[in-house]
């Protein structure tokens, strides 16, 4: 069932008015405990403030944090949770507590257990500001993760169709075609001699029969040949035509013919490798060779 806005109001109300209950009961008895441990009356007031208040900041970062930060912040927590319900465990079983007529710090007889108990309640506070800093901090630096939108994953479902693989389609083979030979009936003999008809010149009928079959095994080799495809990408290096390479005396017979009318500011390696169209580590070598040389001649 759907709670309207006044409903919720309500209940928020209700919720605050029994927190505020439990926290004034609880205030009483830390209140009393702080005063045994040695607090002023100001020091023992605030004192539950320090314990109840920091499980009402963990619960708030626990509900806006989220992963790690938000165990972090239940850790928290539950152990505030669990040192309040220790001391007011302690404040109802030492009736002095509640007439301040108790030692100062002697929160039970046996001696073991008063020092827990003293560094229990003594170690709260100090655990407040360091956990509670800690917790403000993570909620002023967490960033909420966005929430998807339809349209974004109408996007992505549209881009996943696209990207998804397809069979490739068998490529049909074209059947081969059966040449097929025309066989002429066979001449009939007559004898011309018992005929009394007159003979006529009978007509030389060229054979037919060699055009029909080498025409249709030009189509069979035309119908099962590929048309050829353009080569793409790049030239292997046997395709590729031979050039001269030279040697390093060769390269250095050019550079000297080359930068003979050169400056010395001209002399780079750069300029050698563009006119001499060789590698940068060539061009060096000989940047650094003649200039050597020069040098040489200066001297």
């Amino acid at each position: 069932m759907n709670l309207n806005r006044t409903g919720k109001a309500a209940l928020v109300l209700a919720l605050v008015a029994v927190v505020g209950m439990a926290f004034r009961v609880s205030w009483n008895a830390l209140r009393d405990v702080a005063s045994a441990i040695g607090a002023d009356a100001t020091a023992a007031t605030l004192y539950p403030f320090v314990v109840d208040g920091l499980m009402a900041l963990a619960l708030v970062a626990a509900l806006v944090l989220a992963d790690d930060d938000r165990r972090f912040a239940l850790r928290v927590l539950g152990t505030y949770t669990l040192a309040s319900l220790v001391l007011n465990y302690v404040h109802g079983l030492v009736p002095e507590l509640h007439g301040a007529s108790v030692d100062w710090g002697r929160l039970a007889d046996w001696n073991p257990a008063n020092y827990a108990l003293v560094l229990l309640a003594t170690s709260l506070p100090v655990g407040s500001i360091y956990f509670g800093s800690d917790l403000v901090a993570k909620v002023l630096h967490h960033r909420p993760a966005p929430i998807p939108t339809p349209t974004a994953n109408a996007e992505e479902s549209t881009e996943t169709t696209m990207k998804r693989s397809t069979a490739d389609l068998p490529e049909s083979t074209p059947e081969p075609i059966t040449a097929t030979v025309v066989r002429m009936p066979d001449p009939v003999a007559v004898d011309f001699t018992k005929s009394t008809l007159p003979l006529k010149p009978v007509p030389v009928i060229a054979p037919v029969v060699a055009p029909v079959v080498a025409s249709i095994e030009k189509r069979a080799v035309a119908a099962e040949s590929t048309p050829a495809r353009r080569a793409t990408g790049r030239v292997p290096e046997v395709a590729r035509s031979a050039r001269p390479r030279r040697t390093a005396a060769q390269l250095l017979n050019e550079a000297r013919t080359a930068t003979a009318d050169w400056p010395d500011a001209k002399m780079t390696a750069e300029g050698i490798r563009r006119t001499l169209r060789t590698s940068p580590v060539n061009a060096r070598t000989l940047r650094d060779t003649l200039l050597a040389e020069r040098a040489a001649k200066a001297a």
